[in-house]
């Protein structure tokens, strides 16, 4: 049985053999040693092993130890270097770190203080390999953990999220009202490598044409009736970061046509100035009209629609995604217990087919709102149908009744009964729970094969018939 391998893989350079092979026995208890003469050998080892600390003397014969710590230092996976020389000298320990080496030790060498020094650079590399995980671990968190969801939909929005981040590439958000488009604005900045600068957002629709083009590139002093002050746009404010522009189809033909020029020379000039300024501005555009019906229209330019559009992102409307809608409600549940400080901590089986049943044409935001609706009407530690709002209740009782579920009796009132819509609801979950055996179904509902054969015909009929 072979001996097992040691973590750690130690390199020694050295071209005094009786130095190489001293320290090969002294450290071979610890690490697993490789030793070499010069930098040729050094190369090959570095090459064919996974190296984690190299030990390398500063005169190796007629070569410089320096220059192969500055060649292993280039490699796809740098070890950690550690210079050894008889020629110790603080310019030569400075020379040394100068090149990247962690350490420097003089000869004659202290073995117990060289295997301190290695372990103290393991140590060191290795918390910075942790640190790095977690911080990648942490901003992929923080820049994605409030898009929620675990349908492929979501999968693909979030895929294209990490793809686009670190571009500067201009991305295109298109979505219904309600679908996170903000959301995925605020990922695709976070991860972009400009985090620490500024995300700037202008909702474009809840401004006028006078005020928006004001708004984005700013204005001079007297531009207009009222500019007593001179204003630094949005732009401006974003430079150096990301500028999301909401609702950008609502932007008037006037302001398209400065904001393609931003675009394209990347310099603007304020409203009633000449001067151009240079901007570095990543753009996000978001919509939830079509873009290319209204370039058909003649509404919105065509060059701006493609300047706007290098990527694009569809964010599906909850009702398209109907897995994510129960990740969503425990989320939201979880959400607003907390903030309202109440121990509702679970959603009932009944309320939970209603929150799936239901459209969401409201999306997201819609569902949202429900839950924090259900947190607040519930009594007890959980939300049931009647906490939730009538809408919510309603739409989910239509639909199971045309689905085939149980009719939405429970919940209906006078005007929504009817009796064959309930017996089809009725007959149709008897064959569920029995495999379609009719036997056995009629079994359930009390009543004889011959009949229930009976009434799904009937059934048929009406429903061929559209119920006349």
């Amino acid at each position: 049985m072979q001996p097992a391998k040691k973590e750690t893989t130690l390199l020694i350079v050295d071209d005094e053999k009786h130095t190489r092979e001293g320290l090969r026995m002294s450290l071979e208890d610890e690490f697993d040693v490789y030793v070499a003469a010069n930098r040729s050998e050094a190369r090959e080892v570095l090459r064919s092993e996974s190296v984690e600390v190299m030990v390398t003397d500063l005169r190796l014969g007629g070569e410089d130890g320096m220059e192969l710590i500055e060649e292993a230092l280039k490699s796809s996976k740098p070890p950690i270097c550690i210079m050894m020389t008889a020629y110790g000298s603080v310019d030569t320990a400075v020379e040394a770190m100068k090149r990247g080496a962690y350490h420097f030790v003089t000869k004659p060498l202290n073995l117990d203080e060289l295997e301190i020094t290695i372990k103290r650079a393991l140590r060191s590399r290795h918390l910075e390999t942790e640190n790095k995980a977690l911080k990648k671990q942490v901003e992929k968190q923080y820049s994605t953990a409030s898009i929620l969801g675990k349908s492929a939909q979501m999968v693909e929005v979030l895929e294209a999220v990490e793809q686009v981040a670190p571009t500067r590439a201009t991305v295109l958000i298109e979505g219904e009202s309600g679908t996170g488009k903000e959301l995925v604005a605020h990922a695709i900045h976070n991860l972009s490598g400009r985090p620490k600068s500024k995300l700037v957002i202008v909702h474009c629709a809840a401004l006028s044409e006078q005020l928006l083009e004001s708004e984005l590139f700013g204005h001079e002093r007297g531009a207009f009736t009222g500019a007593t002050d001179k204003r630094i746009g949005r732009f401006e404010q974003a430079d150096g970061g990301t500028l999301f522009l909401d609702e950008v189809g609502e932007i008037d033909p006037g302001t398209q046509v400065k904001l393609l020029r931003a675009l394209g020379e990347r310099t603007i000039e304020r409203v009633g100035g000449n001067t151009p300024i240079a901007v570095d501005v990543r753009v996000i555009a978001a919509t939830n009209r079509n873009l290319e019906e209204l370039v058909a229209e003649g509404k919105f330019r065509e060059d701006l629609f493609y300047r706007l559009h290098v990527v694009r992102i569809m964010m599906p409307p909850l009702r398209a995604r109907k897995d994510d809608v129960v990740l969503l409600a425990q989320v939201f549940l979880k959400e607003f217990a907390e903030e309202n400080s109440k121990k509702v901590d679970a959603i009932s089986d009944e309320a939970m087919q209603c929150l799936q049943n239901h459209d969401w044409p409201g999306n997201v935001r819609e569902l949202r709102t429900a839950i924090e609706h259900g947190v607040v009407m519930s009594n007890g530690s959980k939300i049931t149908p009647r906490h939730l709002p009538m809408g919510v209740r309603e739409g989910a009782r239509r639909e199971r009744g045309r689905s085939g579920g149980d009719g939405g009796f429970s919940e209906a009132g006078p005007g929504d009964l009817n009796l064959q819509e309930v017996e089809g609801a009725l007959m149709r979950r008897a064959l569920e729970l029995t495999d379609s055996n009719r036997t056995e179904a009629a079994k359930l509902l009390g009543i004889s094969r011959r009949t229930l054969q009976r009434k799904l015909k009937e059934l048929k009929e009406g429903e061929e018939t559209g119920g006349d």
